[in-house]
């Protein structure tokens, strides 16, 4: 098993970063990386409405998908508009003031649906909490990792996001190879009873190594300027990824566990469903857009 998840992510890393790469050629409105988006939106919200639908809880796939829908593509606006990047506002600016307006809509529209269709009490609050989980799981924090795109400009392309992805990624296989290796002690038994001590070492090494080795080779394959800072920053935002990386796969194998499943869905073997392999990404993707506001990760060269 352990091979077989390194083969995969061997095939699939690679695919994503030949998208990126078309996608950096297409210029800063990122059409490729908007329909990826839409696609991990479709298929996230089936499975995660199909997950938490148990005991009251019944999200409507459809409402979660359109509003997850909704918030990436109002983040999407300021790039995707001309007259909107005439350098009076910030573009990134305005796509996080839209994202949250978005969301903030699709709550009370949330609310607005559970009040049209309310019959008896007892059906309608859980339903609600399933749905504002959903899209905040989903759409909310999808969007919020996108932005990685332009977090240092437009020229930023696919370094800040490659970062994360690589840091992520490399964390999981770390803390899965540690783990099956030489791991004992379980972090969290109750919750993770595949999680071990050793295993978490190991998701915060391999994101540290992966981040490292990507800030240290491929800054000036981005912008002829940039040079990588200096290795203890990348090292440092590798292992605080790792870490948040990490948190959120236990995150959502609390949502799994609390609905009596143990993958979100039959995708891959192996990996389980596509919210199986998106925990980590996602949980961690506002740290590492305040780790590229605080940290100096690249510099311009002399």
């Amino acid at each position: 098993m352990l091979g077989w998840r390194l083969l995969v992510s061997a095939i699939l890393i690679p695919l994503l970063f030949g998208l990126f790469y078309l996608d950096q050629r297409a210029g800063v409105g990122a059409p490729y990386l908007l329909a990826l988006c839409c696609l991990l939106v479709l298929r996230g919200s089936w499975e995660l409405t199909h997950l938490l639908t148990v005991r009251n809880l019944t999200p409507g796939f459809p409402l979660v998908c359109l509003l997850s829908l909704f918030i990436c593509i109002a983040a999407w606006i300021p790039f995707l508009i001309p007259s909107l990047q005439d350098g009076q506002t910030n573009p990134q600016t305005l796509s996080l003031a839209l994202m949250a307006v978005a969301y903030a809509v699709s709550i009370l529209l949330i609310f607005l649906k559970a009040a049209i269709r309310f019959q008896e009490s007892g059906q309608s609050m859980e339903t609600i909490g399933a749905e504002i989980l959903s899209v905040s799981y989903l759409g909310f924090l999808l969007a919020m990792l996108a932005e990685l795109r332009w977090v240092a400009g437009p020229e930023t392309g696919y370094l800040a996001l490659g970062s994360l992805i690589i840091s992520a990624k490399m964390g999981d296989i770390g803390g899965y190879t540690f783990g099956r290796l030489w791991g004992k002690a379980k972090l969290v038994p109750r919750l993770s009873p595949g999680k071990t001590w050793v295993g978490g070492y190991g998701a915060i090494f391999g994101a540290a190594l992966g981040s490292f080795l990507w800030f240290h080779f491929t800054p000036s394959l981005f912008h002829a300027e940039w040079t990588a800072a200096p290795w203890y920053w990348s090292i440092l935002f590798g292992a605080l990824i790792g870490v948040v990386g990490l948190v959120g796969d236990l995150c959502e194998s609390l949502i799994k566990r609390d609905v009596g499943k143990k993958d979100s869905a039959e995708l891959l073997p192996g990996f389980g469903g596509l919210l199986d392999l998106l925990d980590s990404p996602l949980y961690a993707g506002p740290g590492a857009f305040l780790l590229w506001k605080l940290l100096p990760l690249v510099t311009v060269a002399n």
